[in-house]
């Protein structure tokens, strides 16, 4: 499956249904519903009723049973005790929480869509930060990535890109209608030199390709236009990684955490990913503006943030196209006020659930034997998708049936099931599921165990170096595959090598998930870089050029979190109990990384 994800012989997808017919098969999991029968000889003194649903007896022999029996037996007796678990099946692996949850969060991104509310939000924030060539880069840098931790990398890049190269195009005029008066451009846009392309006619004549010269960019017309399509792209795939929905790799790691380490108490959540890796995305988001603005503007503080009245026709024309945007959207109506109002209600459900540091409301009000929420990200998700279908998208009693003058038509809801089927991705849901089905055959065939035993010399290496390194692999893996494939492959060899030299799971995983996102070198490493490649203007080289040391900012700004607040976040300072009883062996480490807790 690896080798068919890498090279894409097949689509994604499809690749994702390999489990379903050869792990049956091979005779790794189960295909189909059965109960798996153990049997103990056990010496009881008193009564003693079989009732221990949650126990599992391992005896001397084994079978598939419809029922389990139930009875008491007198003193002293041996007696045979039955009892029946579920056969682990393979096609249960391929609709899990964390597949819900990504439903549900792309169903209310479709909402944010259809009605472009997402649209809205980026021109007024656009309008507020203002036109000034460095504050645009890093408005339109803010906006995308904004919009990235809700929706899709690929919906949001695709927004952003022609809304950036109106801004550009309306520069780009303003110069060429000022060059007969006296201008002090902000952007100190030079006079395009006078070289002519030429072209060969069909009569053998040769005549100049560019005839009229405002269709031609001055040098820094180009260069702030490279950094403008890749200041989207980037911003893009940096937001995604500051929310648990934000991205499909941050799903696939909840969910192969709750896959291989089903004990653990639900230490991936919304609020703790949040806490983690929006400061990540902050700083890494930051640096990734400060690197773009030195390479496509330079730090010359007075151009760059247009200080005292040059380039005010420039700053002027940026603006107006702005206004002009937002001004065609026209005034809320009730549908976007609906949608923004169950997206707050979304975004606080999801922080107030468990957040860790005090009780929260699925602590307090639907708790579990254990004290634990019993409703998940994933449960409020389609709570408030389910209201998109049934809130309707006007003010009932105010539509009027254009078939019938004079009598009320009921309005649509927010969202119809059309609408969303056109545009929910279902193939990642399958990919997701093929990861979980990978890491469960993995864990019942015993190679999570041999690949943990074959990895446990790294114990003899610093954990920072271990971690390093895992990030500048998949920083470089990503580059070719999608981030999700990595994801999928690298992240139970992973949790699997933590086990073996006892090693906080989450201190490696946590590298390789967000490592993942660090696609910025090439076009077909993430669909942002090859949208805004398709709209021209940029080389392949162009974007290796600022990706290389970005990728290479993104590692060090990932070692930064995961050594610092992470810890107090996830409590890494010490190696697990929920890891641990699925270790075979464990091999010391780092004593500050690996002391096993009680």
């Amino acid at each position: 499956m690896a080798l068919f994800w890498c090279t894409e012989a097949l689509p994604l997808a499809v690749t994702a249904f390999f489990p379903l017919f050869l792990f049956p098969l091979m005779g790794i999991m189960e295909a189909s519903e059965g109960n798996l029968v153990n049997i103990k000889w056990l010496i009881i003194q008193r009564p003693f009723p079989f009732e221990s649903p949650g126990e599992c007896y391992y005896g001397e022999m084994s079978g598939i049973a419809p029922h389990r029996p139930r009875g008491t037996v007198g003193d002293p007796k041996i007696v045979l005790h039955l009892s029946h678990v579920p056969a682990c099946q393979v096609s249960t692996e391929y609709l899990k929480d964390t597949n819900i949850l990504f439903i549900g969060g792309l169903i209310v991104a479709i909402a944010v869509e259809h009605w472009n509310l997402h649209k809205r939000i980026a021109l007024r924030a656009l309008l507020i930060i203002g036109v000034r060539p460095a504050l645009l880069i890093l408005g339109f840098m803010m906006v995308t990535a904004f919009l990235s931790m809700w929706i899709s990398n690929t919906a949001t890049t695709a927004m952003m890109v022609p809304i950036a190269h109106a801004v550009l195009e309306e520069l780009q005029n303003t110069r060429m209608d000022s060059q007969g008066g006296s201008d002090n451009p902000t952007f100190e846009l030079q006079d395009p030199s006078p070289q002519k392309e030429v072209t060969k006619l069909e009569n053998g004549q040769i005549t100049p390709a560019h005839s009229e010269p405002r269709a031609m960019k001055s040098k820094e017309e180009v260069r702030f236009s490279k950094g403008m399509s890749l200041c989207v792209a980037y911003s893009a795939s940096i937001g995604g990684i500051a929310t648990l929905t934000g991205t499909t790799p941050n799903l696939v790691m909840q969910g192969q955490m709750q896959s291989i380490f089903p004990e653990n108490p639900n230490i991936i959540n919304f609020a703790s990913w949040f806490g983690f890796a929006f400061p990540t995305m902050v700083i890494l988001l930051l640096l990734a503006w400060l690197w773009l603005q030195f390479l496509f503007l330079g730090f010359n503080f007075k151009k760059n943030f247009g200080i005292g009245d040059q380039g005010k026709e420039k700053k002027q024309a940026a603006l107006q196209v702005i206004k002009i945007q937002h001004k065609l959207l026209g005034p809320m109506n009730f549908a976007e006020k609906a949608v923004t109002v169950l997206f707050v209600i979304l975004v606080v459900l999801w922080f107030t659930r468990e957040p860790g540091f005090f009780p929260g409301w699925g602590n307090l009000a639907f708790a579990n034997s254990k004290g634990e929420s019993m409703p998940s990200d994933g449960t409020v998700a389609m709570f408030i998708s389910v209201i998109l279908f049934i809130v309707p998208s006007k003010i009932p009693g105010l539509t009027q049936d254009p078939e019938n003058p004079g009598k009320l038509q009921a309005p649509p809801a927010l969202l119809t099931w059309k609408t969303v089927n056109e545009k929910m991705p279902w193939n990642i849901m399958l990919l997701l599921g093929a990861g979980f089905a990978l890491a469960k055959g993995s864990e019942k065939s015993g190679l999570s165990e041999w690949v943990g035993d074959k990895l446990s010399p790294l114990q003899h290496m610093p954990p920072p170096a271990t971690a390093l390194i895992i990030c500048l692999l998949i920083a470089t893996f990503t580059e070719c595959i999608s981030n999700v494939a990595t994801t999928t492959l690298f992240l139970p060899i992973l949790a699997s090598m933590a086990q073996a030299i006892c090693l906080h799971p989450l201190y490696i995983m946590l590298p390789c998930t967000l490592a993942s996102s660090l696609a910025f070198m090439l076009p077909v490493a993430t669909p942002p870089n090859a949208i805004v490649f398709s709209f021209g203007g940029l080389k392949v080289t162009d974007m290796a050029r600022a990706g290389f040391l970005l990728n290479i900012i993104g590692v060090l700004v990932i070692m930064l979190a995961i050594n610092t607040w992470s810890f107090h976040i996830f409590n890494m300072h010490t190696f697990p109990s929920w890891a641990q009883s699925n270790a075979t062996q464990c091999f010391p480490s780092q004593p500050d990384h690996t002391t096993a807790s009680p």
